[in-house]
């Protein structure tokens, strides 16, 4: 196995109400939707995020758009006008959900085989 950037097998599009921060993540192709559903899981996002986001983690499926809602709860530091955070606001979060890491097979291509093992 080898580890890739999220970003490099799907996008996203990220918001904020408050102090909820959401992040939209889409596969880029069909064929690494299920890599996203079993590697970017409710658990490994709070796990990521650590002590950024003091809530809950929440993922909604729309798989009709090959897609994953995250809302994570109390994760702004009270939100955009009670934060000392720079920047802190949900698109901050979309890209550092990006960067996560996650696991592929070893002869995973971009655009090619599925990475699953």
């Amino acid at each position: 196995m080898k580890e890739i950037y999220l970003k490099e097998i799907a996008h996203g599009r990220s918001g904020d109400k408050g102090d909820i921060s959401n992040v939209c993540v889409f596969a880029r192709k069909e064929e690494y939707y299920p890599i996203i559903k079993e590697q970017v899981t409710e658990e490994k996002v709070k796990a990521y995020f650590g002590d950024m986001v003091k809530g809950t983690v929440t993922r909604y499926e729309v798989e009709s758009l090959k897609g994953f809602n995250f809302v994570m709860r109390h994760a702004l530091g009270g939100g955009a006008t009670h934060s000392l955070r720079l920047d802190s606001l949900g698109k901050s979060m979309g890209s550092a959900f990006m960067r996560m890491k996650i696991e592929v097979a070893d002869d995973f291509e971009e655009g090619g085989k599925d990475g699953r093992s």
